[in-house]
């Protein structure tokens, strides 16, 4: 019995701005810094390889509230507009009724909201009232793939079901206005918001790309090199300058023995779904990449069309792979990382 991912929506926010627009707003931002300061950061946003991002609040908004409290009002608000959103856009695309799925998994890390996104879903669509929730909330980037990893674990002991992953972002709302450290200013500088949902099926009818295997990577005594800190003016980004070469170091062992399993080698992999954390990881991965003539196109345009939007950004990713033909038998691989520090792979064929 096989899990197939049936198919992926995506929902972006209201708010846009292009990069050359947020400029004029680091301006007022940084007044009260030196003018060599504020080129720095300037160069940082125009470097990041992000020409546009989205946002659940305007740039006034983003760049004037203080309170965690009216950011994170404003999150789980917006947070419950984009999940239903997508949902609705990815069962309507599967032609599912919203009474089929058997497990809702929600992902977020970017606010707080208890009760949890997936119980006003269930509300607001009457999903039904013995399904399976799961929210994840604290897996950072990786989140995506998790969930994936989780529907993928349910549907495998339960045949005959389908399950939804919708991840809900808002980095946005995490942006501290008093903190002028370098990890909120390259947050800043790569990161939008964004949602996405997977609809995954253990049907044998319903139809879409087999999961072949799943694995997670855990690096030993890396908890300091990414994540937020609960401060009184809300999350504030942790992101340690040593996760590039951290990555660069154990690649060979996030990857190898995990394709070895399945019998695979780097060469056999037709699509990478890669999430792009930023462009020095990109630039990065697309280097260790290439020398085996693959490429992380998919990745880069992402990045470039949306910025880094948590665990929301590898569906996007994988959206555009789905989306574009494929020979049966091709094989993909979807490769996120996140707090921990952990590496997430998951192995499909189309």
């Amino acid at each position: 019995m096989s899990v197939k991912i049936v198919n992926v929506a995506t929902q972006l926010p209201d708010f846009y701005r292009e990069t050359k627009d947020i400029l004029p707003f680091l301006d007022v931002w940084l007044a009260n810094h030196d003018d060599r300061f504020k080129r720095k950061v300037k160069k940082i946003f125009e470097g990041a390889n992000v020409d546009k991002r989205y946002s659940i609040m305007s740039p006034e908004e983003v760049f004037s509230l203080h309170s965690f409290e009216e950011r994170n009002a404003i999150y789980s608000r917006e947070m419950i507009v984009l999940g239903e959103k997508v949902l609705i856009k990815a069962l309507q695309k599967a032609n599912w009724k919203p009474e089929t799925l058997d497990y809702i998994i929600t992902v977020s890390c970017t606010g707080i909201m208890i009760p949890s996104l997936d119980a006003y879903l269930i509300n607001s669509l009457q999903l039904k009232q013995d399904i399976v929730r799961l929210p994840v909330t604290e897996m950072g980037c990786v989140g995506g793939v998790s969930g994936i990893i989780y529907a993928k674990n349910f549907l495998k002991a339960n045949p005959n079901k389908r399950a939804a992953v919708i991840t809900v972002e808002s980095p946005t709302a995490t942006f501290q206005l008093e903190d002028y450290s370098m990890a909120n200013i390259v947050s800043a500088a790569i990161f939008g918001d964004g949602a996405a949902c997977v609809l995954l099926s253990s049907h044998q009818e319903d139809v879409g790309p087999t999961i072949l295997d799943e694995s997670m990577y855990h690096f030993y005594d890396k908890e300091h090199m990414m994540g937020f800190e609960l401060t009184n003016k809300g999350l504030k980004m942790v992101l340690d300058i040593e996760v590039p070469d951290t990555i660069e170091e154990h690649f060979p062992s996030i990857l190898i023995p995990f394709l070895k399993r399945n019998q695979l080698e780097i060469k056999d992999i037709d699509h990478l779904i890669f999430h792009p954390g930023g462009k020095k990881i990109v630039n990065l991965v697309e280097g260790l990449f290439s020398e085996f003539d693959k490429n992380i196109d998919d990745t880069k345009e992402v990045l470039r069309l949306f910025g880094n939007m948590s665990s929301a950004t590898v569906l996007y990713v994988l959206e555009r792979m789905m989306n574009t033909p494929k020979q049966k038998g091709e094989k993909g691989l979807m490769l996120s990382f996140g707090p921990g520090f952990t590496a997430q792979r998951v192995l499909l064929e189309f």
